[in-house]
């Protein structure tokens, strides 16, 4: 079985860019975003330095990403509420028409946990207060209120813990 690195999970409300310019990141939402999921994953190496082994790291956790949040938005949509991952690599909605704006996950990390950011040949990343420069953060937007979220987050970690047992 392959290595997974350490995840942090945080849900919080949309940040204020987010609520003032949701019309631009996701034109054809016609209910207000309630919840952000951020997730910030742990990584082997500084992904502020240019590399092959940089680069084949930010291509695994997106991957890793991209599978979670589907299984999140799926869970969300199930239960009546729209759900937009934003790709990391590019900023814009998976599961929903772009808009004029892309969404910047090192911001929204900096707004929603305060962590600072390094940047570096027009590259921004997050300084992790544990992890340093290697961090890969991603973002889930969602019509469903913070508590759904954390509850879907919840249910899918124990069917996880089920399984490893």
């Amino acid at each position: 079985m392959e290595h997974q690195a350490p995840t942090q999970y945080s849900v919080h409300p949309p940040s204020q860019f987010v609520c003032h310019h949701q019309d631009k990141l996701l034109p054809d939402w016609s209910c207000p975003a309630r919840s952000m999921l951020i997730v910030l994953q742990s990584c082997d190496c500084d992904l502020l330095e240019r590399s092959p082994l940089a680069e084949a790291q930010k291509r695994k956790l997106r991957q890793q990403f991209l599978k979670l949040g589907y299984a999140i938005a799926a869970q969300i949509n199930q239960r009546g509420h729209l759900a937009a991952l934003f790709d990391p690599r590019t900023g814009l909605p998976l599961l929903a028409r772009p808009g004029a704006l892309r969404l910047d996950d090192v911001a929204i990390v900096q707004a929603a946990l305060g962590y600072r950011a390094a940047s570096s040949h027009g590259c921004s990343i997050v300084l992790h207060p544990t992890w340093g420069r290697a961090v890969y953060p991603s973002t889930l937007i969602s019509s469903a209120a913070p508590a759904v979220l954390e509850e879907i987050l919840s249910e899918m970690r124990k069917a996880v813990d089920d399984r490893a047992v």
